[in-house]
């Protein structure tokens, strides 16, 4: 055989062997999932959504439940490497204290990807990291705050997230950068809910005494839903409607806060999409099967919601994906 056809048939079979490898996709794949817990129904649709995507493309998944303790993720991710899984996939609970566990996956050639949440680590620590643009969504609320007041003066109570982690700190920051040049707005009290609805009723109480039942509140700002549905229904305990004469804007876009607006108890929310296991998987996919190396981070849509935009359809079209 002359040396082009050689040449030729050899190009032909590495590329019928790439072909192939692609097209098996990650059926077969043991990829671990370290999940924060299952603070809220965010969280829950998060994970059920992961589950969905895997069992859809072959892959075992090994689950893991933090329950909101990052030694139980290090220890989950540390279990995982010892099995010798294909992939990781890790909802950081906290964003500092990751390069050491992080450093043992690398050098087990096992690729750690990020869901939702950002980590203060070297980048080359991980493969990929999927989430929504934190500042943004902060930003957002913020925005449609600004409108919906005018010119009128506005003390904003804040529920924070849980301290310390990606989602509280981004998600302040962009509230602050939107209401930046808008003296009329202020942040009169800000304290962690904790990401939880009961943590969130719980803090929201304390503020409405703190403000004369309420009457020195003009707006409630949640880093998530869960908080902001928790502290709607303190509002009513107090006796003052949410939606009304306290405006309430959150951040994920989860059936309860469509129903509260479908209520006339809640007036926005940003959207924050809980299928971030479709991105990871797809680049997964890419990296194991051809060795394309994905970007670096890789970015899910924030889209705002408000009474205007089908809150009864929204609801309908969530309520069945987990949360």
């Amino acid at each position: 055989m002359k040396l082009k056809q050689k040449l030729a048939l050899g190009a032909g079979l590495m590329a019928l062997s790439l072909s192939s490898a692609w097209a098996q996709g990650l059926e077969g794949k043991v990829i671990g999932f370290s999940q924060i817990g299952s603070e809220s129904g965010w969280r829950a649709a998060e994970t059920s959504v992961t589950k969905a995507e895997a069992e859809k493309r072959g892959v075992d998944l090994k689950f893991a439940d933090a329950q909101q303790k990052q030694e139980n993720q290090i220890k989950a991710i540390r279990g995982f490497i010892a099995q010798g899984v294909d992939a990781i996939l890790v909802a950081p609970v906290v964003a500092t204290g990751w390069e050491e566990v992080l450093t043992e996956a690398k050098e087990a050639n096992i690729p750690v990807v990020l869901l939702d949440r950002g980590i203060e680590a070297p980048q080359e620590l991980y493969l990929t990291s999927v989430a929504s643009d934190q500042v943004k969504e902060g930003r957002v609320a913020a925005e449609w705050l600004v409108g919906a007041v005018g010119e009128a003066t506005c003390n904003v109570v804040e529920l924070q997230g849980t301290v310390g982690s990606s989602p509280a700190i981004n998600r302040k920051q962009g509230f602050e950068d939107g209401i930046a040049g808008h003296a009329n707005i202020t942040i009169s009290r800000s304290q962690t809910g904790d990401f939880t609805r009961a943590k969130g009723k719980e803090v929201m109480e304390g503020f409405l005494k703190a403000e004369g039942g309420g009457a020195g509140i003009c707006a409630v700002y949640a880093h998530n839903d869960d908080m902001a549905v928790g502290a709607i229904q303190a509002i009513k305990d107090a006796g003052l409607k949410p939606g009304t004469d306290i405006k309430v804007v959150s951040i994920d876009a989860v059936p309860d806060i469509f129903a509260a607006m479908v209520a006339g108890e809640a007036n926005a929310t940003v959207e924050l999409t809980p299928n971030m296991a479709g991105p990871a998987f797809d680049a997964l996919d890419a990296y194991l099967n051809a060795g394309t190396v994905p970007e670096k981070f890789i970015i899910t849509e924030s889209k705002l919601y408000t009474p205007a935009d089908d809150p009864q359809g929204e609801y309908d079209r969530r309520k069945g994906l987990g949360y």
